[in-house]
């Protein structure tokens, strides 16, 4: 088994994720540069946060022309595992590997800090090892986090079981208070129709050890993993 992780330049959570990969999990990873053509070998892969190119015109835009974004398509249209961080999840979105899009928070402010999450489906093979309605902590750290997408779009997500994650309080009640930067229908996090691409805007590899306050995202790595051991590799 074998995991890679798309480095921009900018990334700043990439080394995160490898740690979490092979120290945790103890599991085979390699950062994969932005300007390689091809990802043959791995059997998922990982686009971590950060500001991929600065955040320049917008979150996610530039990256989402970098040579290995053809692979990265390529790749998760044959059904490959790709979970998108943070500055991933900008990414995707970008791609079109998921639908809607991520805006300014409504506040205007970068928000840093941990929030509550309610397990809305478990569709995506990310999420096997958690609950519907299941209440999670995890931290997030970002400046255009606010999910928009049309409402056509929304309710088709919402017959799909698309809809994987939504910013809650410790009750696991959805409010406005609770949402962290204005993200319609408090959405964190979604997958796309197959469910092998899943991204969220709060970051699993930084509550995967005790040390750092929970361990409430070490199930996505679990689970991702657990998913890898089920089918053939990838040659």
């Amino acid at each position: 088994m074998r995991i890679g992780i798309v480095q921009f330049p900018g990334s700043n959570c990439d080394y995160d994720c490898l740690h979490v990969i092979r120290a945790v999990l103890q599991v085979q990873a390699d950062l994969i540069w932005h300007e390689e053509t091809q990802v043959t070998g791995y059997d998922a892969l990982v686009l971590p946060g950060g500001f991929s190119y600065g955040d320049y015109l917008r979150s996610g835009s530039i990256a989402r022309f970098s040579p290995v974004m053809r692979a990265v398509t390529e790749f998760a249209d044959d059904g490959g595992l790709v979970l998108g961080i943070c500055n991933g999840f900008q990414i995707l979105t970008e791609a079109g590997l998921l639908p809607g899009a991520l805006l300014r928070n409504s506040a205007l402010e970068f928000r840093c800090g941990w929030v509550h999450l309610r397990v809305e489906s478990v569709k995506s093979p990310f999420m096997a090892t958690y609950e519907t309605g299941q209440v999670v902590r995890m931290p997030i750290a970002h400046g255009d986090g606010s999910y928009v997408a049309d409402p056509a779009v929304l309710n088709r997500m919402r017959d799909n079981g698309q809809i994987i994650l939504r910013y809650c309080d410790a009750e696991g009640d959805v409010s406005a208070a609770a949402n962290p930067n204005g993200s319609i229908e408090n959405i964190a996090g979604i997958c796309n129709e197959n469910g092998n691409v899943f991204a969220l805007m709060p970051h699993p590899e930084r509550c995967a050890e005790p040390e750092l306050g929970s361990v409430d995202g070490l199930g996505v790595w679990q689970a991702m993993v657990l998913a890898l051991t089920s089918v053939p590799l990838r040659v």
